[in-house]
């Protein structure tokens, strides 16, 4: 269940009126029937991360508000949702806040496209964060692809698991997983072993 005291003292601490409101309509979008992965359970997850990770960030509020707003908006098939939640998040601040802080969680949104490296600090640990289940324990990592999958249920297997392989492909080949050194120590040697052990699971069932 996502925390409504807590996001509410952010929201108020950093953007003002409003908090109520916002976090019902995140609540709404994160408890949405189709959404097997990027639910409310991602958020806690990613969530419990941030707090072990916060002290080590240039601007801790940001990359917090990034999270509770960067899969807001997770439309099936999945286009441009990084944009829209990000979007979300700036209609909702208004003219509120500072025109930087809003600014700077508008680009930590974005940064979780995962298409571009990250080019700041906050950056960097706000995409390993995203992409932490990678470093789960095999069972619990196993649990998260089946239920990204779920969500996915539209797209043929002929084409889903080659597009799978690819993204795969090229999360293993960066000279390291995670950007930030706290994730590296903490997830980046697992999440090499995951992706490799899915990948040889996929092609002996004959996927990829």
């Amino acid at each position: 269940m996502l925390d409504r005291p807590r996001f509410e003292a952010l929201w108020n601490r950093r953007i003002g009126e409003g908090a109520g409101e916002v976090f019902d309509e995140l609540e709404t979008l994160y408890g949405e029937p189709h959404r097997a992965y990027h639910a409310a359970t991602h958020i806690e997850y990613c969530l419990r991360l941030f707090d072990l990770a916060a002290e080590g960030m240039d601007e801790p509020d940001a990359v917090e508000m990034a999270l509770w707003f960067h899969d807001a908006i997770y439309d099936i098939p999945p286009r441009e949702n990084e944009r829209r939640s990000a979007e979300l998040f700036v209609a909702r601040a208004g003219e509120r806040g500072s025109e930087r802080f809003r600014s700077k969680v508008h680009g930590l949104i974005m940064a979780t496209t995962h298409l571009d490296p990250p080019t700041t600090l906050d950056e960097a640990f706000i995409v390993d964060i995203d992409l932490s289940s990678f470093g789960r324990p095999w069972e619990e990592f196993l649990d998260d692809s089946r239920a990204v999958r779920a969500e996915l249920a539209h797209v043929p297997d002929a084409e889903f698991y080659p597009r799978q392989r690819k993204f795969l492909d090229s999360l293993a080949a960066r000279p390291e997983f995670c950007f930030t050194e706290f994730f590296r120590e903490r997830h980046g040697a697992q999440a090499r072993k995951n992706i490799a052990r899915l990948c040889a699971v996929l092609e002996a069932q004959g996927r990829i």
